[in-house]
């Protein structure tokens, strides 16, 4: 089992990046990537794939909430993701390769591959693929992980020197509606940090009291968390987990 550098432990992470729409810096854009750089903060970015087979670095499944675009991001060439900008903000969508020329080993990067089915499901390869070609010859601290184990297990294949974990949660069929409850609970349970070669988990700030979270942290593995959004809640936070990703306020 590979280690979980300390530069993920020793600073609070940055969710999709430092961003503020209102000093037009969007969620995963460059612009939030120098400021988080520029705060000393460690950098936690999404990845989805272009139709191309391109890993750009974007949150959701559409275009719609994030671009005045419309329509599913894996519809569009990394090129038109390119040229498509990004609300509250003026540039395009970057690839992987771009974020990291960017930071060039200035920050610890948290990189979490989203999953391209809904399904949680081993229909996986293409975007592990573009993400171990943006990686390679790249030397500055780099941890991946993603909800589905299946793509945490394809990256052990693909990228076995670095560092990786399961992104985790209590998986509630509100959240999780298009999950089966079979599947769901498997994924309650954490069962698959063992396959996957897991070093950390990244869990749900308000269930870090999940028993099996402590399990998995007695075992070794570090346990950080996602999202605090207050000082407040990421006091409670640090109560269980090693480091915080956080957003809204200066952590």
């Amino acid at each position: 089992m590979t280690e979980l550098p300390r530069a993920f432990l020793d600073r609070p992470i940055a969710h999709r990046a430092l961003h503020d729409t209102g000093a037009g810096r969007p969620e995963n854009s460059r612009a939030a990537i120098r400021a988080a750089i520029a705060g000393g903060y460690g950098i936690e970015i999404d990845l989805q794939l272009s139709s191309d087979g391109v890993a750009m670095v974007f949150h959701d499944d559409e275009l719609d909430r994030l671009t005045g675009a419309r329509g599913p991001i894996s519809a569009r060439s990394a090129e038109e993701l390119a040229a498509t900008p990004l609300r509250h903000g003026d540039e395009g969508i970057p690839t992987l390769a771009e974020v990291l020329e960017l930071v060039d080993g200035r920050a610890p990067l948290q990189i979490e591959l989203k999953d391209q089915t809904g399904r949680l499901g081993p229909e996986t390869g293409t975007l592990e693929d573009a993400t171990a070609a943006a990686l390679s010859g790249y030397h500055g601290p780099v941890a991946l992980m993603s909800f589905n184990p299946h793509s945490v297990a394809a990256l052990a294949s693909r990228l076995p020197d670095l560092p990786r974990g399961l992104t985790t949660c209590g998986f509630d069929a509100l959240h999780w509606p298009q999950l089966d409850e079979t599947t769901r609970a498997h994924l309650r349970a954490i069962s698959d940090a063992g396959r996957t070669g897991a070093c950390f988990i990244s869990h749900q700030w308000r269930e870090l009291d999940h028993p099996r979270v402590t399990e998995l942290q007695d075992a070794g593995l570090a346990v950080l968390c996602w999202t605090v959004r207050s000082a407040e809640e990421e006091a409670q936070a640090r109560q269980i987990a090693r480091n915080v990703t956080f957003e809204g306020y200066a952590a």
